[in-house]
């Protein structure tokens, strides 16, 4: 299925974005960064047949006190990283909670302390054997931990009733690959998994060999520009993740989608490197002047 199209915003009313986390899981290798992405089956009812990192809603058990209980520092720590202060400090704690949780799931790859391959390979079997996650890591005796992933941006879909049914205001993090673990792919919600090449998928995106939505595509942009792991992280701390709220446009016959720092765009700060709009067109998305317009 195709990347929604932007267009002006229906009659109906849009529906508030919910809350989500994603993460973007980054090993070396010897060309440079990878990241691990799934292939969403066909029939998913959102970006079905996409590319995209581990990540999902946040359920209202990330926030229970049992899992946050997991954590090694407290939630007021954790909301202060998210840099969002008008968020409880206890939903801010679950979107952490969240973006662990569902990488677990989804790859296997556990973010714990002392988690190496053999305990993260027990505790996704007691997963497979239905124990819900803060259980598993009772049972193990394990503490997340929360410094082995960092704030990156955040993305809120655009309000467009009559394309988007479904909105989210996803919080990225990136993360390392800890040592000795190894992504996997759940077939119950993907059918595939791959190390890519942050310029490697963009190439097989532009020769429509794979899907790609546009918060996928700009994240891939932006970490191609970083020589290894140690540099993204770094990134990352350097700065509070910027808040990014698309803007769709028409003129014309074109569509387009606007980022902060585009003269048309109502933030006039940039939220990161890269084009500030992309047309949209024939299910694509690209700059407009060009591939490489992603690296500028």
């Amino acid at each position: 299925m195709s990347a929604p199209a932007p267009s002006p915003a229906g009659d109906a009313p849009a529906a508030a974005p919910r809350a989500a986390a994603t993460l973007v899981l980054l090993r070396d290798a010897r060309d440079g960064v990878e990241a691990f992405m799934l292939k969403r089956h066909a029939d998913d009812s959102v970006l079905a047949d996409a590319y995209v990192f581990p990540g999902g809603k946040v359920d209202a058990a990330d926030a229970s006190d049992a899992l946050l209980a997991r954590f090694g520092v407290a939630a007021p720590a954790l909301h202060a990283r998210l840099a969002e202060p008008e968020l409880d400090p206890q939903a801010a704690a679950a979107v952490f909670a969240a973006a662990v949780r569902e990488t677990f799931e989804e790859t296997g790859v556990l973010l714990a302390t002392d988690a190496d391959a053999p305990l993260a390979e027990r505790a996704y079997a007691m997963l497979r054997e239905g124990i819900d996650f803060a259980g598993i890591l009772e049972r193990l005796g394990l503490r997340l931990d929360a410094s082995l992933l960092e704030p990156w941006s955040r993305w809120v879909t655009p309000p467009i009733p009559s394309l988007i049914r479904r909105r989210f205001d996803t919080r990225f993090f990136v993360a390392r690959l800890p040592a000795g673990q190894s992504a996997l792919h759940d077939l119950r919600e993907s059918v595939g998994g791959e190390w890519l090449a942050p310029r490697a998928a963009l190439e097989a995106y532009w020769a429509q060999r794979i899907v790609l939505a546009a918060p996928q595509i700009m994240t891939l942009a932006h970490v191609a520009r970083f020589a290894d792991v140690d540099a993204v992280l770094a990134e990352a701390r350097r700065r509070p993740p910027p808040v990014i709220r698309p803007e769709p446009r028409q003129v014309g016959e074109t569509r387009l989608l606007l980022y902060p720092g585009d003269p048309e765009h109502p933030v006039r700060e940039r939220a990161m490197p890269g084009p500030t709009r992309m047309l949209f067109e024939n299910g694509r998305f690209r700059p407009e002047r060009g591939f490489d317009a992603w690296f500028d």
